[in-house]
């Protein structure tokens, strides 16, 4: 391969020896080429570019094949089309655009909405060889003048700016000269869902980003974001100006994880630290509400030996980058956490994700549940659930000021809550809320692994539903629940609603029975409610049918559930353990000798493939799936 600085780039990749024997990237076309017979055309040239793409992915990223949607996106991104692209966490999608950016002739610009995810991923590619380069504050002036003048000099192929930086003027004014001179191909727009207010990271900033268009007309855009319902997947479309794109996605299914959701008793603690003592080798996240919560929590597994640090708003930048960067390096192994530990932590072999407390919203706990096996081996995702975290979130949701973002958080939480208490399979809630149909049975997850004795609650289901008509569909399941159990209370009474039929025919169901009925009634689809705060119930077509005795209409007879075991989730994981720990320890030596996280030298899946195929030369080495040229040369050897 030839030297990425050089103005025109030249490498060669044994695929393409008897059609074109060396390709030349330059900024008249995507790629001109001498041949040994010097007669190709651009568009033939283009041609054996698309055609061989598999072989610059296996030269650049050590990968034999694309993942599901990668290789669309890469030639619409080569053919200057516009695309917007939603691929769960551990899918793929920085190589969507990193590939593309090696294979154009000028700069890539990349907006990132956080220094640690821009570092992390600049890290990454320097280590496989690729010219990357930031520009943020983290730098003194005079680096960024160096790096600027390295850019000028046609010696970067990827550039990562924030967005609050991007708008500056100083800094428009450097990129039309970029553009005048070396030339950009594309604006990569990382973390898409930040310009919706319905996202879970809204960020202001995001949204003067649709100045780019009228700034550079010309320049392609990529959107990309792991999680976005079809509500912020509009918003993403309008706020970016997006002009017939490629509409790229993915399944939200991450097969790997396994879902549970536990109840939240008095002894939470010491059923973490049973889990914690029964995976002590292994990397993983806790997620707490308060910052005060972090702290007790990571000091009690301090003082009970478990390697833990703490990170959350609270602390100075110096102290949450060391314990990020212990946490990447697998110095420690427990990262204590309040959702300021997000966006950028792509560390890929991070086993298990505990909420300790009750995610804000299903997207929140979808993004932070979704750090966990990133390297597609099996992980755990565990929600703790309790009625006292519902009070703390909504005090939190009372205190905003605008009604319109107390609605919002509102039915957020109520989706949550749903999840939690939802009887259906965890996936089939989770690929619902994003959209896409799921015949459920995941057996991934406690309900599936894990079924309660169901009962039949038809009757019960026919007497809410009823309630809910004869209350002219007009309230929501607080009301509903209290008319049902015979409530006298002041709205009951103004609504003359203690003179209905249904006025106490259910006395003999607690409250919480009650919830749960009708939470899943909704989840399954045979009840409707409305999008404000207010959750008005309705009724569908599907009610009919429980009326009718058409279906069954089943519930668990029991809350109570029969844990799995942590040594059958863990056991498709013992193959070949003992050389694995043995590459995973010289894994950590070779990334501490040169300043870098483990996972950038490999990921846990390609240690897994060495340690199931053992390559005895370094050409069986280097087809291992994982294994690009440059790690061979770098690694291959030790």
């Amino acid at each position: 391969m030839g030297d990425l600085r050089q103005n025109r780039t030249t490498f060669s990749t044994p695929a393409l020896d008897s059609q074109v024997k060396r390709f030349t990237i330059n900024r008249d076309g995507l790629v001109a080429a001498r041949t040994q017979s010097l007669g190709a055309s651009a568009d033939e040239l283009g041609s054996v570019v698309m055609e061989n793409l598999e072989e610059y992915l296996k030269h650049y990223f050590g990968y034999d094949e694309f993942r599901p949607g990668q290789r669309s996106i890469i030639e619409a991104s080569l053919q200057k089309r516009d695309a917007l692209v939603i691929m769960p966490t551990g899918g793929g999608k920085s190589l969507c655009f990193q590939l593309p950016a090696l294979l154009k002739p000028g700069i890539t610009l990349v907006v990132s909405p956080l220094i640690s995810l821009m570092q992390d991923q600049v890290d990454a590619l320097n280590d496989q060889g690729v010219t990357a380069t930031y520009l943020n504050s983290s730098l003194r002036v005079e680096e960024t003048l160096d790096r600027e003048k390295q850019i000028l000099e046609r010696q970067m192929k990827l550039l990562y700016v924030s967005p609050e930086r991007l708008m500056q003027d100083r800094f428009q004014s450097f990129l039309r000269h970029v553009y005048d001179t070396v030339g950009l191909d594309s604006l990569i727009v990382d973390e898409a869902h930040c310009v919706s207010d319905w996202g879970h990271d809204f960020r202001p900033e995001y949204r003067q980003l649709s100045e780019m268009r009228s700034r550079f007309p010309s320049l392609p855009v990529m959107a990309l974001t792991a999680t976005a319902t079809e509500r912020v997947r509009q918003d993403i479309l309008t706020q970016l100006r997006l002009r017939e794109p490629l509409i790229h996605l993915a399944s939200f299914n991450r097969q790997n994880l396994y879902y549970e959701v536990r109840p939240k008793q008095r002894d939470v603690y010491r059923e973490i630290r049973q889990f914690l003592t029964q995976h002590q080798d292994e990397s993983g996240i806790i997620y707490c509400f308060s910052r005060k919560r972090v702290d007790e929590l990571t000091e009690k597994l301090q003082e009970d030996g478990f390697s833990a640090l703490p990170y959350h708003a609270g602390l100075d930048d110096r102290t949450r980058a060391h314990n990020q960067t212990q946490f990447l390096r697998d110095d420690v192994q427990i990262m204590v956490a309040t959702i300021a530990f997000g966006m950028g932590i792509n560390k890929s072999n991070v086993r298990f994700v505990i909420h300790y407390d009750l995610p804000k919203t299903l997207e929140h706990y979808y993004q932070e549940s979704g750090r966990a096996g990133r390297d597609g081996e099996p992980s755990q995702c565990i929600l703790y659930f309790s009625y006292g975290d519902i009070n703390s979130v909504e005090w939190m949701i009372d205190q905003k000021p605008d009604p319109h973002e107390r609605q919002i958080a509102q039915r957020q939480l109520q989706e949550v809550i749903d999840y939690a208490e939802g009887m259906d399979c965890r996936r089939t809630i989770q690929l619902r809320y994003f959209g896409e149909p799921f015949a459920g049975h995941c057996n991934n997850c406690d309900r599936c692994q894990n079924p309660e004795p169901l009962e039949d609650w038809t009757v019960e289901a026919q007497k809410f539903l009823s309630c809910v008509a004869r209350c002219e569909e007009r309230f929501g399941m607080a009301h509903i629940i209290q008319v049902l159990r015979g409530s006298n209370s002041k709205k009951v009474k103004q609504y003359r609603h203690d003179q209905l039929s249904t006025h106490g025919i259910g006395q003999d169901i607690s409250v919480d029975q009650w919830r749960t009925l009708g939470r899943s009634l909704l989840t399954q689809g045979f009840m409707d409610a409305s999008d404000d705060a207010y959750r008005t119930l309705r009724l569908n077509p599907r009610s009919w049918q429980i009326f009718r005795k058409e279906i069954e209409f089943k519930l668990p007879l029991s809350k109570t559930v029969e844990r799995i075991s942590a040594e059958t989730v863990s056991q498709s994981r013992q193959d070949g353990e003992e050389l694995f720990q043995k590459l995973r320890a010289l894994r950590k030596s070779l990334a501490d000798a040169r300043s870098l996280p483990p996972y950038m030298v490999f990921a846990d899946s390609t240690l897994k493939v060495m340690a199931q195929k053992q390559p005895q030369t370094l050409d069986a080495f280097l087809n291992i799936s994982g294994v690009g040229q440059r790690k061979q040369d770098e690694y291959g050897a030790a």
